[in-house]
């Protein structure tokens, strides 16, 4: 099953919208494409923190603060996953990854504070030229992300 068909079978009966859209491989782009603002943009990063791998959640107008990641989980060296280590875990090219982590990846899931400052939640669904926005109170109920501050403004 694509990471595509994992997620709408995981959102069944959510209000939900499907936009189709050229493809994107920035957040930038991504936001422009759907017609939104960067801030309701969901931004999933896949980072190996310690020996783990997982799912980082931001708005896509901030980024990560890798020293408070380091901080919350005790560790001294947090990097992004190489492209060959996301095509392993998630199957998907960069820019492709979508805020979910279990049952979808076999990844923790953490979302930053700073996704539930809008009423919805934009992100690329396992694809550069698709994209869901959903009401961002059924994105956390629905993933299930551990939610924390992990970002600054840009």
């Amino acid at each position: 099953m694509s990471t595509f068909a994992k997620i709408i079978q995981l959102l069944q009966g959510l209000d939900i919208k499907i936009i189709e859209h050229p493809p994107t491989h920035t957040s930038q782009e991504s936001a422009k494409a759907r017609g939104e603002s960067m801030s309701i943009g969901g931004k999933a990063l896949v980072l190996k923190t310690g020996d783990n791998f997982g799912i980082f959640v931001l708005s896509a107008d901030r980024t990560m603060d890798s020293k408070t990641l380091k901080d919350y989980f005790k560790i001294r060296k947090i990097r992004f996953a190489t492209k060959e280590e996301l095509d392993a875990l998630t199957g998907l090219p960069p820019g492709a990854v979508p805020p979910f982590g279990r049952p979808v990846f076999d990844l923790n899931l953490y979302a930053d504070n700073s996704i539930l400052e809008n009423e919805f939640i934009a992100f690329n669904a396992g694809s550069l030229t698709t994209s869901i926005k959903m009401k961002v109170d059924d994105y956390v109920r629905i993933a299930k992300p551990v939610i924390f501050s992990f970002s600054t403004e840009i």
